[in-house]
């Protein structure tokens, strides 16, 4: 197995605790006027496509950075990056999480408003002479190069986040645990 699709299998088991999150704070109680005139209890926020990327990362990352958030900038391919594809307008909203020890629930994260980050990363540019925001970091294993930022130097980014104690993370597990489909 490759390590990109084992990294793929822990984050992936974490994602109906992402959905219950972006559940939480994307779909709204609907106000009184749609309930009485239009059968409408909940309501999305946005009608249209909502997208969201989502980074997962380990424990020993939340012992050293618990708040800053990376992005992938480079890959020697030349391959789009995470980077790109942001300041091209992709994704609405930007999900980033640390996973317990064990890898088998959230400990921390922040979902965090994509439009608010290209105004602050052009800003930031414009203001610079050009020069990118951010940390440059390049992966351990040279395979690519990421920016770092810190998610409250990024105004109006922080659309929502928690860290959450142990008990909780056992109440989740137990109410996933006796869902029905």
């Amino acid at each position: 197995m490759k390590d990109w699709e084992k990294d793929k299998r822990w984050t992936d088991a974490l994602l109906p605790q992402v959905k219950s999150i972006l559940g939480r704070h994307l779909i709204g109680d609907a106000p009184l006027e749609e309930d009485a005139e239009r059968n409408t209890d909940l309501i999305v926020l946005r009608l249209d496509a909502v997208r969201i990327a989502c980074r997962i990362r380990t424990y020993e990352y939340y012992l050293r950075y618990p708040d800053e958030f990376t992005i992938r900038a480079g890959r020697p391919s030349g391959i789009k990056t995470e980077l790109t594809k942001i300041i091209e307008g992709w994704g609405n909203y930007f999900f980033y999480g640390f996973a317990s020890a064990d890898k088998a629930y959230l400990v921390k994260w922040t979902l965090g408003d994509l439009n608010a980050f290209r105004i602050y990363f052009n800003r930031y540019l414009y203001a610079n002479g050009g020069r990118m925001p951010g940390i440059l970091k390049e992966n351990f294993d040279g395979s690519s190069d990421f920016r770092v930022f810190k998610a409250a130097a990024v105004p109006d980014f922080i659309f929502a986040e928690d860290e959450y104690e142990q008990p909780f993370q056992q109440e989740f597990h137990q109410e996933a645990a006796h869902r029905t489909f």
